[in-house]
């Protein structure tokens, strides 16, 4: 009897290891989670999205902060509308929380100064960004906007940003389509920016 205690105890801790194996993979293989179409901010046509890639998408991945998001570690999707109102969310896990925290820093620089910087490298432009608010959600997300006119072309275009935080996990999230800040749908924006915060983990 006790050789058969012994037996089954046995068997049951190399299943229980068994099951950990099993399961490690799975757990290295999670990935922060992306916003749907459906998030977006609501469009007079509907909104599509891509897959998830890996990496940064094309020109350094983000308007107003270019080659500041690592491609290691990094993955995005991109959303449209038949009416030329587009989208992305790039999302990258850091090394430490302290690597995180220097990333939403770097990002939040590039957001509120890339008016005067769009200006300086265009001449005639005239573009102006300003910060909409921190939303409370995790470690904080912040959402800018950038209103830009060119009159030598006569087009105008509005753009609103977000980055959040959760932990060593940063996603930055960004809308925009002609028109003006006065047209920009800054009220949803800032729920699709908490719902991304929130989807990450």
């Amino acid at each position: 009897m006790n050789r058969l205690r012994t037996a089954l105890a046995a068997t049951a801790t190399a299943a229980l290891g068994l099951a950990a194996l099993a399961a490690a993979p799975a757990q290295a293989a999670a990935q922060p989670a992306f916003l749907f179409a459906a998030q977006m901010p609501a469009s007079s046509t509907p909104w599509t999205a891509t897959r998830v890639f890996s990496g940064v998408p094309e020109n350094g991945g983000a308007l107003c902060a270019p080659y500041k998001i690592p491609a290691q570690n990094t993955r995005y999707r991109e959303f449209a509308t038949e009416l030329d109102t587009n989208g992305v969310q790039i999302t990258t896990v850091a090394r430490t929380e302290a690597d995180a925290v220097k990333l939403v820093d770097t990002l939040r620089k590039s957001l509120a100064g890339c008016g005067a910087l769009l200006e300086r490298q265009n001449p005639g432009l005239h573009a102006v960004s300003a910060y909409q608010g921190r939303i409370a959600v995790e470690e904080g997300a912040w959402v800018y906007s950038l209103d830009t006119a060119d009159p030598q072309i006569g087009s105008t275009d509005i753009h609103l940003f977000a980055v959040g935080r959760d932990g060593r996990t940063v996603t930055y999230v960004r809308w925009g389509q002609m028109g003006d800040l006065k047209d920009a749908p800054v009220a949803a924006f800032r729920t699709t920016a908490k719902t991304a915060v929130n989807k990450l983990w």
